[in-house]
């Protein structure tokens, strides 16, 4: 109810693409393809045309916006400089508006954090996780941690840049990136696929970090709040985190089997980076039969979905045609994760949609409202849910919905 139609709609393209279309079809090939005796989770097997052509279409598509992201930014910088030539040249005189974001800007730059604590403070803590990342993942050495920190600002300066223009963060894409380069410089021999998995962890934490703290900026900005205040607090919940994540991660981990592709939390991206960082300690010889064509042409495929949304949007004005083409990025994740997730999505959408049929005001009034309530009512049903799971109870009943043919054979 949240996302927009076009999401969801993609969400249901990509179920229909890959479970109702291609994964029966590269079934029948099992024993052909790849070997008939490899469990229904191996990557040599099916799961692996699952993860790696999710990962193909959603490294196509972050490639794309990583490169369009970065050609934004240039051409964002290059008109603020011949603007800020015409306002030199132009008079002094301030409207209402013009005024009110003077005032914004003074309050929001007397407050500013000196470049003489920044500086060193990302020194400093660079040296920390030089130090200790090294004893928590031996894989990943000192080196490779200071090269991270070093290609880091400038990725984080483009994801928070492009956050700021499109607000869309592209951390995991950045993740992505690195962990293809850390795992293969690693490589198999010396634990290529934990350092690659590491070092996309602390990428990930620099550059989302970024992309945060500019949106919290951007709010202190408009509220007039102090760009310190907001840093700090930010510090402060950070620091939090660092207690409260691990607690609940473990509180989780107990309850549940996390990771189980059929329990209740099987944490489908895990398998999807695990399955990026195989690729680069192992390359291409880790995939199944064929699935390398497959992957580069949903590679192709991803990158001109975009070229032509791209291109639409800015040549064609009148019908909008481009609202009408599926996102890449979106297409992939049923991919792996199933089919069910795009049909609670998509059923979202059907009732926001009957719902502005009926009263658009209202939807539009109160739709975020309903969709925050049940993401909080399933949420806060996740801690009983948990607290019961490790007291051992057991429910009294079960359903289960078979196909005829394992219900016969049961």
């Amino acid at each position: 109810m949240i996302c927009p139609y076009m999401v969801n709609i993609s969400l249901l393209i990509g179920a229909i693409v890959s479970w109702g279309i291609m994964w029966p079809q590269i079934e029948k090939k099992k024993g052909d393809w790849y070997s008939a005796q490899l469990s229904a989770s191996s990557l040599h097997g099916i799961q692996g045309y699952r993860v790696f052509l999710a990962i193909a279409m959603m490294l196509g598509d972050g490639l794309f916006h990583v490169v369009y992201m970065l050609i934004v930014t240039v051409r964002s910088f290059i008109a603020q400089h011949s603007n800020k030539q015409l306002e030199s040249a132009s008079s002094n005189d301030l409207t209402a508006a013009d005024y009110d974001e003077q005032r914004r800007t003074e309050y929001f730059l007397k407050d500013q954090i000196p470049n003489k604590v920044a500086i060193p403070g990302y020194i400093i803590l660079a040296v920390i996780s030089i130090i200790a990342v090294p004893h928590i993942f031996p894989q990943l050495k000192w080196y490779h941690v200071l090269v991270a920190y070093l290609i880091a600002p400038i990725l984080a300066f483009c994801n928070a840049y492009g956050c700021g223009l499109t607000d869309w963060s592209l951390a995991s894409n950045y993740g992505k990136i690195a962990i293809i380069i850390f795992s293969s410089w690693v490589g198999l021999g010396h634990g290529g696929v934990i350092a690659g998995l590491a070092s996309c962890g602390v990428m990930m934490s620099i550059v989302s970090t970024a992309s945060d703290l500019m949106q919290d900026f951007k709010t202190g900005y408009l509220t007039l709040a102090s760009p310190r205040s907001m840093f700090f607090s930010q510090v402060f919940g950070t620091a939090m985190g660092c207690v409260m994540s691990p607690l609940v991660f473990w509180f989780f981990y107990k309850a549940y089997a996390v990771g189980d592709p059929e329990g209740t939390y099987p944490a489908p991206y895990a398998l999807m980076y695990r399955g990026i960082a195989l690729l680069g300690v192992e390359g291409i010889s880790s995939l199944p039969k064929h699935c390398l064509a497959l992957a580069i042409g949903f590679f192709i495929a991803a990158i001109a979905m975009n070229i032509v949304r791209e291109a639409l949007q800015c040549c064609e004005k009148k019908y909008r045609v481009y609202r009408f083409i599926p996102s890449p990025m979106c297409m992939a994740i049923p991919f792996y994760l199933g089919g069910y997730f795009a049909i609670d999505m998509c059923l979202g959408s059907l009732i926001l949609f009957i719902w502005e049929k009926a009263n658009k005001q209202k939807a539009k009034d109160f739709a975020p409202a309903v969709a925050s309530g049940l993401i909080c009512g399933e949420s806060l049903w996740g801690v009983p849910a948990a607290v019961l799971s490790l007291a051992g109870a057991k429910a009294p009943i079960c359903m289960k919905f078979l196909s005829a043919a394992a219900a016969s054979g049961s």
